[in-house]
């Protein structure tokens, strides 16, 4: 008889995304830029959200958009945008879904023990500079 054992790993906790989205902050707020930021579980869950007053309006759903972009397809947005181009791996993907995905960079994967557990979206800069803010992020869990 063969045994197989499972190793738990953490769920992303409430705490985790309040981390996550305070550091995220700290680092738009380093570059001058000012963002919202969404964290989900890996349930697609939210568990933190933040905009500023200052952001633009739009950055909130752009932000959680990011985040479920990422979480659903465990990838950097910004690794996906040429996916979704006439002739990429997902061209037809955004409409197939319940829920429009969105293929800019700002969206990360968060893992645990190399485990998805959640995922971060950051809107308001930059595509470049929104992903950096959420690999930023992320990087304060490891």
């Amino acid at each position: 008889m063969t045994t197989t054992t499972t190793v738990a790993v953490a769920p992303l906790t409430i705490q985790d995304a309040e981390v996550l989205v305070s550091a995220a902050r700290r680092a738009a707020e380093a570059a001058g830029v000012t963002v919202s930021v969404t964290v989900l579980d890996a349930g697609g869950h939210l568990l933190a959200f933040r905009r500023d007053d200052r952001a633009v309006l739009i950055s909130g759903e752009t932000s959680t958009r990011k985040a479920y972009t990422a979480l659903q397809l465990d990838s950097a947005t910004r690794e996906l945008v040429d996916a979704v181009q006439p002739g990429g791996l997902f061209h037809t993907l955004p409409t197939a879904l319940d829920r429009p995905l969105l293929f800019i960079a700002g969206g990360v994967p968060v893992r645990r023990d190399g485990r998805l557990i959640g995922a971060i979206g950051v809107g308001g800069g930059a595509p470049d500079q929104d992903h950096d803010f959420a690999v930023a992020a992320v990087e304060t869990l490891v």
